[in-house]
């Protein structure tokens, strides 16, 4: 039986790092790159020719940006899904860019595991960004509620989710808020990395939420870890 692919379009003015992209992405068989481009102008045309079901936008272009090529094409088409790819890793840039409607925000330091599983995420509906994002944001968060409290910023006593999660769930739920990867958190716990895709699939699963973003978030409402 013939699987549906997940059809993708590639947008950085740099060719190199589409060529790179797409070699990462040939590896995996439920993926097609459909098209191209190398300004954020050309989006809107690329999604009405091609129908792609994820995005890859660069968010430095020179004539027209990533977030200024994905609030334009979300006012037309408001079920696209774009990730955000960028050098950057300032807090800024990623609230901005989810703003304007990105489903994910990727760093281009990333390694051809994270890429393949943003798309899949984000085709599914889903939302990503990679762990050191994750990790800033958190960072902000607390400076944030230090800056509300006057300096006088204290967390309340842990409560870690016994009653939903095993320990072990616990402990890796804590290294993905501090913004880790499955592998650096693999070397932490000394367990394989595919031990840690089982734990976080299962930690997804418990807390009925659709990717690790929504997981550390709702972690972090709920007291659940430490935000250091």
């Amino acid at each position: 039986m013939r699987t549906t692919k997940t059809k993708i379009i590639i947008v950085d003015d740099h060719q190199l790092f589409r060529e790179g992209v797409k070699r990462i992405l040939a590896f995996e068989d439920s993926f097609e790159v459909v098209a191209e481009g190398d300004d954020g102008a050309e989006v809107a045309s690329l999604y009405e020719e091609h129908s792609p079901d994820v995005i890859l936008m660069d968010i430095n272009m020179p004539r027209m940006n990533g977030v200024e090529a994905t609030e334009s094409l979300l006012q037309t088409h408001p079920d696209a899904k774009v990730i955000m790819l960028s050098i950057h890793d300032d807090e800024s840039y990623v609230t901005h860019a989810l703003k304007t409607g990105a489903l994910g925000y990727m760093l281009k330091e990333m390694d051809a595991e994270a890429i393949v599983q943003a798309i899949k995420v984000v085709a599914t509906g889903g939302s990503y960004l990679h762990p050191k994002v994750t990790h800033n944001l958190v960072t902000e968060f607390r400076r944030l509620s230090e800056r509300e409290h006057k300096g006088a910023f204290q967390q309340n006593e842990i409560r870690r989710p016994y009653h939903l999660l095993t320990k072990r769930e616990c402990e890796v739920l804590q290294l993905l808020t501090d913004g880790q990867s499955n592998r650096t958190i693999g070397e932490t716990l000394f367990i394989s990395e595919k031990t840690v895709k089982n734990h976080v699939s299962s930690i997804l699963q418990k807390m009925a939420v659709n990717d690790r973003t929504q997981a550390v978030v709702s972690a972090i409402k709920n007291g659940w870890v430490e935000v250091k």
